[in-house]
């Protein structure tokens, strides 16, 4: 079968769907295709139940539809599927779910993309035509975990962050929490809530603040040099957490904001790991150096016994495995090459959308670009 489109958009998640909305505003007709069988799957499907937004709800908008007046400052998952529901509805988005991209590469000759896809119920093959290519795959689509000698001989139970749903399955058990982001941290807090025997394993540096100081960071920079507020930022997270080193927590040499500005690094937001980690109820451990049986050898070959071990080690982007001719935009790990603000935009109407490390307002933005990029070519061609 052959489809042709003015722009074909790869991934059905929140950049996928806030490019769609930009699109629909200027009457660019597109296609869009998902591989899952629902959007924002990530979110449906692999986020543990006591998820809630990090940044507070105005830093979270997709592009052209805010959040209800009543809805909560910090939005939890359930409402925030909602809210995409709502999107899709509102912008009368039409994903083709379970639609699997081959491969996309650019024909010289024709000017345009050429895209084979695999109807995956059907196994139908779709050949899409389009000038303009949006990935919007996401930089969370493959599980990352790392290489770690004796992990395949584990006796205990083995899983990524994004198959952890409650720590309720794991009370009494010793578990083993590896990776200090975000995730880690508050799946780290959720399980010793439940009774596990809580470890977490911290290799690097990591600022820690909390929502009420990165809500104040991420207003003040809009008037105040980054510099500056990220001195702020310090400042307040020292008075209110206080020296951290002495339990195996060393705060980067690089500001808060910076650090994502810069390499896409978030502070982690504190949903109460701290306190259990200082009272000794969550242990901190140094990199795992190697694992036999049940027992993880840590920093200094500290010995310790396990149950499971959680993975909160992030995803890895996919869009070079079909992603032919997209080396102006992206590098080997399929993320894009130029730094941010000027990462969006490939050659021959190539672009991507939400693989900058920027949240949900960094997709807004990149949404908003390619759209109005797309917009001014458009026109230019027809």
């Amino acid at each position: 079968m052959e489809v042709q489109t003015v722009v074909l958009i790869v991934g059905a998640g929140p950049a996928g769907l806030a490019t769609a909305s930009c699109l629909a505003q200027h009457t660019i007709p597109y296609v869009i295709v998902e591989h899952e069988d629902c959007s924002a799957s990530l979110w449906r499907n692999r986020a543990y139940d006591r998820l809630k937004l990090h940044l507070a709800k105005e830093f979270c908008e997709l592009p052209h539809m805010p959040y209800p007046v009543d809805a909560p400052t910090y939005i939890p998952k359930n409402q925030f599927v909602k809210y995409i529901d709502n999107y899709i509805e509102c912008f009368d988005i039409r994903p083709k779910y379970q639609t699997s991209i081959e491969s996309c590469s650019y024909d010289e000759g024709r000017k345009c993309w050429l895209s084979i896809a695999r109807e995956m119920t059907t196994s139908v093959v779709v050949r899409y035509t389009s000038k303009f290519l949006v990935v919007a795959s996401g930089e969370n689509s493959a599980e990352n975990i790392p290489n770690i000698p004796g992990l395949h001989c584990f006796a205990g139970e083995t899983i990524h962050s994004s198959r952890y749903k409650s720590g309720a399955a794991y009370s009494g058990k010793n578990v083993l929490v590896v990776g200090c982001g975000n995730s880690g941290m508050e799946i780290s807090y959720d399980l010793a809530s439940h009774g596990a025997n809580t470890s977490i394993v911290i290799r690097s540096p990591v600022h820690v603040v909390t929502k009420e100081i990165i809500r104040l960071g991420m207003t003040l920079v809009q008037h105040i040099p980054v510099n500056i507020v990220d001195d702020i930022l310090v400042r307040l997270s020292n008075f209110v957490f206080g020296d951290l080193s002495k339990h195996g927590i060393l705060r980067p040499k690089i500001g808060p904001l910076l650090l994502k500005e810069k390499f896409g690094r978030s502070a982690v937001i504190d949903v109460g790991t701290i306190r259990l980690i200082k009272n000794d109820t969550i242990k901190v451990l140094g990199d795992i150096s190697k694992i036999k049986g049940n027992i993880v050898e840590s920093e200094g070959k500290k010995e310790s016994s396990f149950d499971a071990i959680v993975f909160a080690t992030g995803y890895k982007s996919t869009a070079n495995t079909w992603l032919k001719n997209g080396e102006s935009m992206l590098n080997d790990d399929g993320l894009p090459k130029q730094e941010f603000p000027n990462h969006w935009k490939g050659v021959n109407g190539l672009y991507c959308a939400g693989l900058a490390k920027r949240g949900l307002l960094g997709i807004t933005m990149d949404a908003k670009n390619i759209a109005n990029d797309i917009l001014s070519s458009y026109h230019a061609r027809t």
